[in-house]
């Protein structure tokens, strides 16, 4: 039995089990305070280990975080925007509480990791998973392997074409104002229209801009990742007709001169919702638990 950890920016999802068809429990609560919210987190698993022994914990976290296993700050949640969430040590926490394999990843490399196990990118070893929600983060595969490198994958911080005068909104990232977070996450659509997405209508017109920007960024990710397959998930992506609205955006923006069948001829299976939706996170935690208990 293992135990798997999302920590988000406005909730955490837990959950003990092995697989997405045998998850013998799942739980999830607002982000709070980090002694509040992590104090929740070990009094679960707590419950849970006397039902049935831990064999090890995945961590899939918001971030920035430091994933190298040699740097003093290994585990860490280090700069977030996340009121309160700065350096605080997710990874020594439940290591005080729990005497087992602890593996650490952001959250959407995690997610791209659980598609890749169970859901829409089985079988592909290079694929893009992007969360568009109350921000914007991105991660993958690349040859099999998890996207690391000096830090991790900050897709969402990419700059991307801003028309001013199409769209004189200066973006809510707190560090770079419009980046593509700063433009498309889903704050940054409440402080355009004065309402969260949630409540926007369908033909809002809101929606076409959004899908350009998203479409901007899908298409940068194209060319510098060539992936097999993007996944886009998030509370944003789930409004209705958004995702045609980006292919044909993203067809657009190639303009012809990528030449692979898979994005030219099958854009509808090529940019493409999760197939685990809202487990996603959760269930790529569990994933690394797993490989985290065979060491």
């Amino acid at each position: 039995m293992f135990g798997a950890i999302e920590a988000g920016g406005s909730k955490f999802v837990c959950a003990v089990g092995t697989s997405p068809t045998d998850l013998f429990s799942r739980i999830e609560f607002p982000t709070h305070s980090p002694a509040e919210t992590l104090g929740q987190v070990a009094e679960y698993f707590e419950i849970q280990a006397k039902r049935e022994p831990l064999q090890a914990i995945g961590i899939a976290s918001f971030g920035p975080v430091e994933l190298d296993p040699t740097s003093p700050q290994f585990g860490f949640i280090t700069t977030t925007p996340k009121a309160g969430w700065q350096n605080v040590d997710l990874v020594g926490t439940f290591r005080k509480k729990f005497n087992v394999p602890i593996a650490f990843e952001t959250d959407v490399n995690a997610a791209a990791l659980g598609e890749q196990r169970w859901g829409a990118a089985q079988g592909l070893d290079t694929l893009v998973y992007v969360t568009a929600g109350t921000g914007i983060g991105g991660g993958g595969l690349v040859a099999g392997r998890l996207m690391h490198g000096a830090l991790h994958p900050e897709m969402g911080h990419m700059i991307i074409a801003h028309d001013w005068k199409a769209d004189p909104f200066p973006g809510v990232c707190p560090f770079h104002g419009d980046c593509w977070e700063g433009l498309a996450s889903g704050p940054a659509i409440e402080a355009r229209w004065g309402a969260k997405a949630e409540f926007l209508l369908n033909d809002h017109h809101s929606w076409q801009l959004e899908a350009h920007y998203m479409a901007l960024g899908v298409a940068n990710l194209i060319y510098v990742l060539s992936p097999q397959r993007i996944i886009l998930g998030g509370g944003v992506m789930r409004q209705n007709g958004l995702f045609p609205l980006i292919r044909r955006e993203t067809v657009e923006l190639l303009n012809g001169y990528i030449q692979a069948n898979r994005i030219t001829e099958d854009i509808d299976n090529y940019v493409i919702p999760p197939r685990l939706g809202s487990n996603a996170g959760v269930l790529g935690a569990l994933a690394l638990a797993e490989a985290a208990a065979k060491g």
